[in-house]
């Protein structure tokens, strides 16, 4: 164990040093493209009627590179995952290569599937929008709400220990219910919630272009909205000093700050937070149609049923474009709602 550790962690230091990846401990992998909401912040369901999806060859045709590539933990994304009707079979083959499984999830369909979550689901990760009224007006789904809370409970039933965390998008449509919104994380039961500003600008979310001013004013804070941001923020790290000190809020007081700054970076009222991020030489993210980026927001780098992911990664356009991004200075990264870092001891 102490050897296969070590070797992780070379390969891991090998992949920064040189660029080529010899190690990839997470892959987001997106089994459907559709979604089962019609969130105000989102495309993706606007493409319903264009569905891709992967089957079981795409997932056995993975493996011989997640196991040279040491993959330890596969994040089930979407759209909604758990609408490909093939996902806990999914779950098996990765499983049984002890690849553990985290799914992020809409919620509306955790109760049906709650048994087999538990016996293949390391964590759920749920979407969580506001209060009642605000989740449901968000996500455009009359009972969004109370069908989360009842897969929640279904859940809590099989396995009360199970980890459920939840995940909130901060915007102009319910960023005076940030108090709200983590009263309802407390009354849901989850063990923990997240915060990250909108991403307006980028080709994400099944934007085929991004999106227009306008578009993007619908979803961002304007300029007078700032200072009531300011102050829920203010309300937010003062009443809930517990729930940050405990983690029960993810994020620490000062990071919780950077979706002002974000915010305030689209009116030039300063830069946008500056970013530790790794993500394209420890994780990569395969779509539903197979194709392959080094994370939600950069260009595709090729497609799974066309050639293996190892091959994939370190072609040698992959490489150049790992070489020469600098996080700090490249465009994209800069306005990045959802960075990731890894230390080379995570996932060993």
């Amino acid at each position: 164990m102490l050897r296969k550790s070590l070797t992780s962690i070379y390969n891991r230091f090998e992949t920064l040093r040189t660029d080529r990846i010899r190690a990839l401990p997470v892959v987001i992998l997106m089994p459907h493209s559709a979604c089962n909401c019609r969130c105000i912040m989102c495309d993706i369901w606007k493409g319903n009627h264009h569905l891709n999806h992967l089957g079981e060859n795409d997932i056995q045709g993975l493996l011989n590179s997640l196991h040279r590539l040491g993959t330890k933990m596969v994040l089930m994304s979407g759209g909604e995952a758990l609408l490909n009707k093939l996902f806990f079979r999914f779950c098996e083959i990765l499983n049984a290569k002890a690849i553990n499984i985290h799914l992020l999830s809409t919620g509306l369909t955790l109760s049906k599937n709650a048994a087999q979550i538990v016996k293949h689901v390391r964590e759920v990760i749920v979407s969580l929008d506001g209060d009642q009224p605000t989740h449901d007006r968000i996500r455009n789904i009359p009972g969004a709400f109370d069908r989360l809370h009842e897969g929640i409970k279904n859940i809590r039933r099989i396995d009360p220990s199970y980890k459920i965390t939840g995940r909130t998008v901060i915007h102009r449509l319910n960023y005076t219910k940030w108090p709200a919104i983590i009263e309802a994380a407390k009354f849901l039961e989850l063990d923990q919630i997240s915060f990250l500003p909108a991403d307006v600008s980028s080709h994400a979310f099944n934007r085929e272009v991004p999106w227009d001013v306008a578009r993007q004013h619908e979803i961002l804070l304007s300029f007078d909205d700032l200072p009531d941001l300011k102050t829920t923020l203010e309300k937010i790290t003062d009443r809930y000093a517990g729930e940050f000190k405990r983690h029960f809020i993810a994020e620490s007081p000062a990071k919780a700050w950077e979706i002002y700054k974000y915010y305030a970076a689209f009116h030039g009222l300063c830069s946008f937070p500056a970013k530790k991020c790794n993500a394209p030489w420890v994780s990569t993210v395969i779509e539903a149609d197979g194709t392959v980026r080094p994370c939600f927001f950069h260009e595709r780098m090729g497609n799974i049923k066309s050639g293996s992911l190892e091959n994939i990664l370190n072609n040698p356009g992959a490489i150049a474009f790992r070489k020469n991004l600098d996080v700090n200075k490249n465009e994209t990264c800069a306005r990045c709602v959802c960075h990731l870092h890894l230390r080379p001891r995570q996932f060993l």
